[in-house]
């Protein structure tokens, strides 16, 4: 399937969202999850350590992304207007071997997390910021499996 990501073009065969040690996770990654799942209108698989939602159509994955969006700019609007502003990127990363493999030995894939950013102050106030990793809430585009050497 071809997957579109905020304009850079993706083809693989699924797109994974992880919701990484449940029991710990912010009550925003959890929202986010909770998005995606409504979209996928599926069941995550439950490993002991996370949870996955495995996502093989291409108008799934838009969609969820757009949920992903939908959460996140309600989570921007809950912020004091007088004295916070709250932003959030995408943070893509991947590593790979020569072979096509990653450190584990698995394909290699695009791993997604999303930073959010929080700045405070008010006039005449020095601004304070800080950028949080949402390492419990991510998404892979897998990598096509490369023939091993």
């Amino acid at each position: 399937m071809r997957v579109d990501f905020y304009g850079l073009a993706f083809e693989t065969a699924q797109v994974t969202f992880h919701l990484w040690s449940p029991w710990r996770a912010a009550a925003l990654e959890h929202r986010l999850f909770d998005a995606v799942r409504a979209v996928a209108q599926g069941e995550p698989e439950e490993a002991p350590d996370e949870w996955r939602l495995r996502v093989t159509d291409p108008k799934v994955v838009r969609a969820a992304l757009q949920g992903v969006v939908r959460v996140l700019k309600g989570w921007q609007e809950e912020a004091d207007p007088s004295g916070e502003r709250r932003s959030w990127r995408w943070l893509l990363e991947g590593d790979t071997d020569g072979d096509g493999y990653d450190h584990a030995g698995e394909p290699v894939g695009l791993w997604g997390i999303l930073r959010v950013s929080l700045d405070r102050g008010g006039p005449g106030e020095q601004e304070k910021g800080e950028d949080i990793d949402m390492e419990g809430f991510g998404l892979r585009i897998w990598g096509a499996p490369a023939a091993r050497k």
